[in-house]
């Protein structure tokens, strides 16, 4: 298996350096720096981090130091680099300075495909059940967790780097989410994680379209057809909405519950110990890097474990 994933890198790695700065082309859902920079410097910047890790891994002008390319390559994924994202994910995917870990690889490669990686599909397949878990070089550090982080994340060159169809869900998204109050970073990484974009998603459980409802949530939130993208969204947004208000702005609580519904959220007074929902709110905490989010109270009451532990002083 290492033998063919060594030889398939190789291939891949040729094509992809052959088509240069366009694998690094504009930001996808992770934090870009917390300070506006000119897209020519945040792209240029991040071809030198990739080219550095490159270096670093082959020994190619300095001594080879594999630990410091994943470091480097980290950096380069947490800034948005596509080529780092897949290129640290075949380092996992090898145990090559890392910890072998197929599960590390799955999410990298996913994250490269989602930003439209031309080798990160043929990988993906490669290293079996994506979970959604992630390094935690790219977990959010605290001083991501700011407001200022969405201010330089270019909606536009985001869009640019999708397939014609998720632009169109994405722009759809990104248009609704005000109206809910919602910010579009966090309702676009609930709808990449849950279908990836895809309209006509259905999952083993039945839940269905871009943001995965189950049929008692699409009854509850008024859709009539859960595969109609603008109902699909909309009764989504108003759910999170909902989540939001009830677990008083706490993200990590709020996504929990849209994955594993409150009730669950309630009765373990946090996140439930499920490996899915656990790994589900990682994912998204990486990529919306906020803990909190405006709420209105007015959509319905706090809940009353989250009462209960703000009682107790947890």
């Amino acid at each position: 298996m290492a033998a063919l994933i060594a030889r398939l890198r190789a291939v891949l790695s040729l094509s992809a350096r052959r088509l240069g700065p366009a694998l690094l082309a504009g930001f996808a859902l992770t934090a870009g720096p917390a300070n506006a920079v000119a897209p020519d410097t945040v792209v240029g910047d991040l071809r030198g981090l990739v080219e550095q890790a490159l270096a670093f891994e082959h020994g190619e002008g300095v001594p080879r130091d594999t630990g410091r390319a994943a470091d480097l390559y980290c950096e380069a994924a947490r800034a948005g680099s596509a080529e780092a994202m897949y290129s640290l994910g075949w380092m996992y995917a090898n145990g090559r300075g890392v910890d072998r870990d197929d599960g590390y690889a799955a999410t990298l490669f996913e994250m490269a495909l989602t930003k439209g990686h031309v080798g990160a599909e043929k990988a993906r397949r490669l290293v079996g059940e994506y979970t959604g878990v992630v390094p935690d070089c790219l977990l959010p550090r605290a001083s991501d967790r700011g407001f200022a982080a969405r201010d330089s994340w270019d909606t536009q060159k985001y869009l640019a780097s999708l397939p014609e169809q998720k632009k169109k869900m994405v722009e759809l998204i990104t248009t609704l989410a005000p109206r809910f109050s919602i910010e579009p970073r966090l309702a676009l990484a609930i709808a990449t994680t849950e279908s990836n974009f895809n309209p006509n998603a259905t999952s083993p459980k039945n839940a269905m379209g871009v943001m995965q409802l189950i049929p008692e949530t699409a009854s509850r939130f008024n859709v009539k057809d859960s595969y109609d993208p603008v109902q699909n969204i909309k009764g989504g947004l108003a759910y999170l909405r909902w989540l939001l208000a009830y677990y008083q702005g706490n993200v990590a609580l709020a996504v929990a519950g849209y994955n594993a519904g409150e009730g669950a959220v309630d009765r373990y007074r946090g996140v439930p110990p499920y490996k899915e929902t656990q790994n589900y709110v990682r994912r998204i905490l990486t990529f919306f890097q906020r803990h909190e989010h405006p709420f209105d109270a007015r959509v319905v009451g706090a809940s009353p474990a989250l009462q209960a532990l703000k009682a107790a002083g947890q």
